[in-house]
């Protein structure tokens, strides 16, 4: 072999031939891998909204420092909202003073904290308007600003006003008993609306011997540590123990009400009132209506002059403009030139009277932007008839056109005057629709008639029975009766006694057969009950909730989706930043006000105004859910008036009981029952929770019960209410399934007319009217099995009911319990 490469020649390189593979190359460069994204980023997140795969794309460690962040942020807000509290850039800390009973002295109390000793300076008087006993006192120890007032538990609306705005509250309890009745329904309304910050205050520990002070402090603990179980107990005897209070109370945890905390209010410091012209004004003072000038400080939200607002008690109002006067309670700590000496003498404060500063406008209310008063829709009476014709009723209308009518008519009558002439039959179906056009409230009237027929006549019986022995009785009580009985007999009310056996009897009636009702013997039943309707299913059967709506429905308005727009005025509400903001000392100009509420403040009651928020002037049908109060034994009814606390509105209506369910349809509830919660629907302005709810029955003394608490359900005038009534019969043949039922209905006309619907007993058994018997009511009836001669057969109707418009925004003033208590015990001290 011939060495090429020894020989000095080159070797040649291989080439490939044609057939020889080729891979792709990689794509380098064309894109970023993760690291080299990272380390461009630099831990930067972009400000975009994050879409979901992305956010599953973020690292576990992106995702806690996020959650870290917003947790921060929340923390930080809720100090900064607790240290703005009472001092310069927040409203002073109003601080209610309320005494829960009648030997507990609550202006010892403000007498106390306003001292010299406890380190305060009063720096206002009477700086509530229309409460007597108020002051504003500036701590500049604790550089923070309180404003204590008084609070009389004998006005139950004002208390519950101010407890709705107060910052704290300042229980004042007997070192013995606690609170007595009237505290216990005080606390029970008050808790029901919802509970500020509290401290529990009580005097005269210092005048127990020392060997029982640790016994009595333990008694009494026990006694409010059913109330509140987590409260500390403050003895307030001497000018330390005020220290200690207010100190408490300037540091003590907020807590958060969401019908205050998401609206803007005012408590009124200072009012006036300005006719609208001079011809409103008279000898005993001006008269009609005027402008209201309000001033206090915002709190809650920033608020808007375009928005309207609401005074509690008296309705809804517009404002007109906003300034901004100098704050009559200042926290300007500047050093002080005085010879004073100690931490006190260290600053002084400057009246914001003395200061001469003008009186700017804020803001003016824009016609184009400011909500209007409207409450109620246009009712257009002409729109249920602009409707245009369906093509299944325009082919109806032609075939009936088209088909001959054969009526007599008289001799040479021609066509165009017989089509003028009516016949029998039309004349009957036209009675039918006028008689079916009546309201609902007709067949109530007829249901409670049968009712008290049923109740005479139950009375009358042992009445004939027992009339001579009654006569008897009553000689031999009018010669032994006392004079002590007839002391206690003048302050009976024998009207209210009536109607209190008429309603338990009711009540006990409704308990024991439910929702059962007589068939007329005079009337047809088809007449009667021509509004129910049967259901196969009352859980799945449908029921339009379009259909028959009565006139009222045409002036509320109706939401698309009432909890989408609830979140979206309130996520609105919360970021709104526009306005008089929180802790400004402003004057609200309210337009068109009546002289009644200066009256109101005139006589002592505090005023309150609240900005509403979009919607809330408009009227709806609102549902609340409630639960019967413990302390209520009477039978409350439905559609019987009754007095509502909603968030800050009060109003008189008459609602409707229904159950509280998650089907479509929901039955009516002729009493509140006492054991389940019941939802209760009436006419009312719309208002988006969450809010607390008081229920009240007012008497005919003036005193006013706290019959249900609960809250605010929803805004939704498609739920559907069904009333229930049940006929029954007897069965009078039995043979196996079949059966021969009486005693429901009383002519064969109303058999054939109810004989679709489906019969039920109460012993389970269901079946259906298979033909009429006779004409006296008798009807054979088949069933799913063997029927007992024991059992009752049972038929189910439904009508759909709607509350009454009975809304009444005037709530009158109610008289105190222990008015009536102390009459009462005068009178059996006299009758002793």
């Amino acid at each position: 072999m011939v060495n090429m490469a020894a020989n000095g020649e080159k070797q040649q390189g291989h080439r490939s031939g044609i057939f020889k593979q080729k891979n792709k190359e990689h794509k380098h460069g064309k894109h970023r891998t993760k690291g080299e994204i990272e380390r461009e980023h630099k831990g930067r997140v972009s400000v975009t909204v994050l879409t979901k795969k992305q956010r599953k794309e973020q690292k576990k460690m992106d995702r806690r420092h996020k959650a870290n962040q917003i947790r921060r942020n929340k923390k930080d807000m809720v100090l900064m909202e607790k240290r703005r509290l009472g001092t310069r850039d927040g409203p002073p800390h109003l601080v209610a003073v309320v005494s829960l009973h009648a030997e507990a002295d609550a202006a010892a109390v403000t007498k106390l904290l306003r001292g010299d000793g406890a380190g305060g300076i009063v720096h206002q008087e009477q700086c509530v308007s229309g409460v007597s006993d108020s002051f504003g006192l500036i701590l500049p120890r604790f550089k923070q600003r309180f404003t204590f007032l008084n609070q009389s538990t004998a006005d139950m609306h004002s208390l519950l006003d101010v407890v709705k705005v107060a910052d704290s509250l300042v229980f004042v309890l007997d070192s013995t008993e606690g609170w007595d009745t009237y505290g216990d329904h005080c606390l029970s309304c008050l808790f029901a609306q919802g509970l500020p910050s509290h401290a529990l205050v009580c005097q005269g520990v210092s005048e127990t011997p020392v060997k029982k002070r640790v016994e009595s402090r333990r008694a009494l603990l026990k006694i409010t540590e059913v109330r509140f179980p987590d409260a500390r107990l403050f003895p307030l005897d001497s000018e330390q123990d005020g220290i200690l209070l207010l100190r408490h109370l300037g540091s003590q945890k907020q807590r958060k009400l969401g019908f205050r905390s998401r609206r803007s209010h005012l408590l009124a410091q200072h009012v006036t009132f300005t006719p609208n012209s001079p011809s409103e004004v008279t000898g005993s003072g001006p008269t009609g209506l005027g402008t209201l000038r309000v001033s206090g400080y915002v709190r809650g939200r920033a608020l808007c002059v375009d928005r309207l607002v609401h005074i509690s008690g008296h309705g809804d109002f517009q404002l007109s403009q906003v300034d901004a006067p100098p704050d009559p309670l200042p926290l300007n700590l500047t050093p002080a030139r005085t010879k004073k000496s100690g931490k006190e003498g260290d600053f002084e404060m400057q009246d914001g009277n003395e200061n001469e500063v003008p009186i700017r406008v804020l803001m003016k209310a824009d016609p184009s932007c400011q909500e209007s008063l409207q409450s109620e829709a246009e009712v257009n009476p002409m729109d249920g008839e602009q409707t245009w014709p369906t093509e299944s009723e325009l082919m109806e209308a032609e075939e009936a056109r088209k088909t001959k009518r054969v009526m007599k008519v008289p001799k040479g009558t021609s066509d165009y005057q017989a089509t003028w002439i009516v016949d029998e039959d039309e004349e009957e179906n036209d009675d039918l629709d006028e008689e079916s056009s009546d309201d609902d409230d007709d067949d109530d009237i007829m249901d409670e008639a049968m009712e008290r027929d049923d109740e005479e006549n139950d009375s009358q019986e042992p009445d004939s029975c027992c009339a001579s022995e009654e006569e008897e009785e009553v000689e031999v009580c009018s010669t032994e009766r006392a004079g002590a009985d007839q002391q206690y007999d003048e302050h009976m009310d024998e009207t209210a006694e009536e109607e209190g056996l008429k309603r338990y009897r009711e009540a006990r009636s409704h308990e024991m057969f439910p929702d059962e009702v007589d068939t007329p013997m005079d009337t047809p039943a088809k007449i009667r009950f021509q509004r129910y309707r049967g259901l196969k299913s009352f859980r799945s059967s449908p029921w339009d909730p379009m259909e028959n709506l009565p006139l009222d429905y045409s002036r509320i308005f109706q939401f698309q989706s009432f909890e989408r727009t609830r979140r979206r005025i309130l996520a609105e509400a919360t970021s709104d930043d526009e306005g008089a903001m929180v802790g400004w000392y402003v004057t609200l100009h309210v337009t068109d006000v009546p002289f009644s509420v200066m009256e109101s403040v005139q006589s002592g009651k505090p005023l309150l105004l609240v900005s509403l928020l979009p919607h809330e002037q408009k009227m709806s049908v609102m549902h609340v859910l409630v639960r019967r109060h413990p302390s209520n034994t009477e039978p409350i009814k439905s559609k019987e008036e009754l007095v509502f606390h909603c968030g800050f509105r009060r109003f008189r209506a008459m609602p409707i009981f229904s159950q509280h369910t998650s089907a479509d349809k929901h039955k009516m509830e002729r009493f509140l029952k006492p054991d389940a919660p019941t939802v209760v629907s009436v006419y009312a302005p719309i208002t988006f929770s969450p809010a607390g709810v008081l229920l009240f029955k007012q008497r005919n003394d003036g005193v006013q019960d706290l019959v249900a608490t609960g809250s605010l359900l929803s805004c939704d005038p498609r739920r559907v209410v069904l009333k229930r009534i049940v006929l029954s019969g007897h069965p009078f043949k039995i043979n196996r399934r079949s059966a021969v039922v009486r005693y429901m209905f009383f002519n064969r006309d109303d058999i054939m007319w109810f004989k679709p619907v489906e019969l039920r007993t109460k012993w389970g058994r269901r079946g259906h009217i298979k033909d009429a018997l006779g004409t006296h009511g008798h009807m054979k009836c088949v069933f799913d099995n063997q029927l007992r001669s024991q059992d009752t057969v049972l038929m189910n109707l439904y009508k759909r009911v709607y509350p009454r418009w009975t809304y009444d925004p005037y709530v009158p003033p109610q008289l105190p319990w222990f008015k009536r208590e102390v009459t009462v015990e005068l009178d059996d001290s006299d009758m002793e």
